[in-house]
């Protein structure tokens, strides 16, 4: 095997070497701490790194392998990366800023805890935007992070980080957390999986949050993986009042669409998208129809205003987080959150209360009626590939000869902070500069297991970083 089959290998297939004893967990921990050490200069994925007391947990996973011990854990001796906003006790939490470079957590995030009760062996944190704050990965803190697929180009935002050291096979598995796409637009720009659970079904106390639709989950090189770490993290905890109970198991023996309706939208009726996103977009939808499920494109009319309501919900949230950060400490932050503040300052206070209004009154009359017909509904994840690393604040990208701003490129917003959809982000093909495109499939509150199916025979119908010529070139 290849060193870089083995850097790519996935959780679910490096458990049935470990158990085969054919592959050591060592064995594997080492490669992946070569290919990080190989790619920090360029792509700086990475925060804070653990490589040697890794190495002892590794070491130790080894030798429980050898024993044959019965009681082994789901994920053990499996390299995992935790992005710097979830909290490790005893480990400092930045939130990507210098004003927290010193901030010691006390305790450890829920989700977390769970992937290391369940054998996960965590190496090094992600790097993120301030505060996680953006949808490129940039900062004072950890400098700018790079995607794989094409250096000078942003991996997305907040969890990109953890997106790119996957497509880099520089992790098996990573954390990554969700307020408005942060988990999904960094997924889809590197060509990975990430999942946002229905509201509740993985607990998120013990992450920074400024609103209640904030979740923290997985991302994975494969649909198989994700389900293994959903199923980990999944499960009522009572110091998080929205977990839910009688959560059941995702399963993935049924690939099967015959039973399944799918509604698309190419453009939710008002982002402007790429030809590359448009053509593998509907190369996606034709995929979906060859598994046998049945999918219609549907007319949108209602998302403009829920989308501009829902920016400006949350930029009246963290505003006054923002406005004492910045008075406290204004020659620390990163150039771009004195421009962040000025944009959350702009919104009039009852935004936050209109966008809730706005948002019962979409999902009575079009989003609930749209799953009375339809099992999911797909939509791109993001509306253009080439975002640049830095300076998004400022510049802008031309598509379709309009001037968009990293919000008019990102499709992800209303899928989690008005409704309590299940949302997952796929690989659907790379755009002409090589950079990934990707789709979101959302289903209905509670219908996670529905979303895994579509995204598991997706996944059988278009395979993604299975091969060489399938994973980004790293030879910068």
């Amino acid at each position: 095997m290849s060193t870089d089959d083995l850097c790519y290998m996935s959780a679910t297939e490096a458990i049935k070497e470990f158990r085969a004893l054919s592959l050591s967990p060592i064995e594997l921990l080492d490669a992946i701490i070569n290919r990080a050490e190989a790619i920090s200069g360029s792509i700086n994925p990475f925060a804070d790194r653990y490589f040697d007391e890794a190495r002892v947990r590794a070491k130790n996973a080894e030798n429980l392998y050898l024993k044959k011990n019965t009681n082994l854990k789901p994920l053990e001796g499996i390299p995992l990366v935790v992005k710097d906003i979830c909290e490790i006790s005893g480990k400092r939490t930045t939130r990507g800023s210098l004003i927290y470079s010193q901030n010691v957590s006390q305790q450890t995030s829920i989700h977390v805890q769970r992937l290391i009760d369940a054998g996960a062996n965590i190496f090094a944190r992600t790097t993120i935007p301030e505060f996680a704050w953006l949808f490129t990965t940039q900062s004072r803190m950890w400098g700018v992070t790079h995607n794989p697929w094409k250096i000078g180009i942003s991996p997305g935002g907040s969890s990109g980080g953890s997106a790119a050291a996957l497509s880099a096979g520089a992790t098996t598995l990573a954390t990554g957390s969700d307020s408005t796409g942060s988990i999904r637009q960094p997924a889809s720009q590197c060509g990975v999986v990430g999942f946002q659970a229905t509201h509740g079904r993985i607990p998120s106390i013990g992450s920074s949050s400024f609103d209640g639709y904030s979740k923290s989950g997985p991302m994975t090189r494969t649909v198989a993986d994700c389900a293994l770490m959903t199923n980990v993290m999944s499960g009522p905890d009572y110091r998080d009042h929205n977990s839910l109970n009688n959560i059941d198991p995702i399963t993935l023996s049924d690939c099967d669409l015959s039973d399944i309706k799918i509604a698309f939208s190419l453009d939710l009726g008002c982002y402007e998208v790429s030809d590359d996103v448009v053509n593998e977009t509907m190369e996606a939808m034709e995929a979906l129809r060859c598994a046998g499920a049945f999918v219609e494109a549907i007319p949108v009319i209602w998302a403009k205003d829920l989308i501009d309501l829902a920016l400006g919900s949350q930029e009246v949230l963290f505003s006054d987080y923002l406005n004492e950060l910045v008075n406290k400490h204004p020659d620390l932050v990163s150039e771009y959150v004195p421009q962040l503040l000025e944009t959350a300052n702009s919104y009039p206070p009852d935004t936050y209360y209109k966008a809730l209004a706005t948002a019962g009154e979409v999902w009575r009359d079009h989003i609930g009626p749209i799953f009375q017909k339809y099992d999911a509904f797909i939509t791109p994840t993001t509306t253009y590939t080439d975002i640049p690393a830095t300076g998004w604040q400022k510049d802008t990208v031309t598509v379709n000869g309009k001037e968009c701003t990293d919000t008019d490129t990102t499709m992800a917003v209303i899928w989690n902070m008005y409704n309590r959809c299940p949302v997952m982000a796929v690989p659907s093909g790379r755009a002409t500069s090589g950079v990934p495109t990707g789709l979101q499939i959302i289903g209905r509150p509670q219908d996670d297991p529905t979303v895994f199916k579509i995204a598991r025979a997706f996944e059988k119908e278009r395979p993604w970083l299975d091969s060489a010529e399938r994973r980004p070139n790293l030879d910068y």
